[in-house]
């Protein structure tokens, strides 16, 4: 009887350590797919990071190319050249200050009317 139990001892002891093992297999094996799927994420990841580097830089070049394109541009030298025309400034000051004179003369009794008539309508509002 004691070779029965024995026997029954141990092969309970090899199905527990059978058991151990597999669930040791199964834990590694859950690892080993955890890690399978964080480097796939963080490939997707540089992937989307890389691609868009690559977007900018094309972006950026062209964005150069166009500043090089202007910058040969006729126009863009001329207009670095010309000094300004400060007669013709002096003169646009001087019709736009009389304009706003005549102007003022004219419309200033008219204004002060509508002024005065609005704040003394504020005044019976109280």
């Amino acid at each position: 009887m004691t070779e029965v139990n024995e026997t029954a001892a141990v092969k309970k002891t090899e199905v527990n350590e059978t058991t151990a093992v597999k669930k040791t297999e199964n834990q590694t094996t859950a690892i080993e797919k955890s890690e399978v799927e964080v480097s796939r994420q963080e490939f997707v990841a540089m992937r989307i990071l890389s691609s868009t580097e690559s977007v900018m830089t094309k972006a950026a070049i062209a964005a150069g190319r166009r500043i090089n394109r202007l910058r040969d541009f006729d126009l863009v030298t001329k207009v670095k050249d010309e000094r300004g025309d400060v007669p013709g400034w002096v003169l646009v000051v001087l019709m736009t200050t009389g304009l706003v004179t005549a102007i003022w003369t004219i419309a200033a009794p008219r204004l002060t009317t509508i002024l005065k008539n609005s704040l003394d309508a504020m005044n019976g509002i109280r």
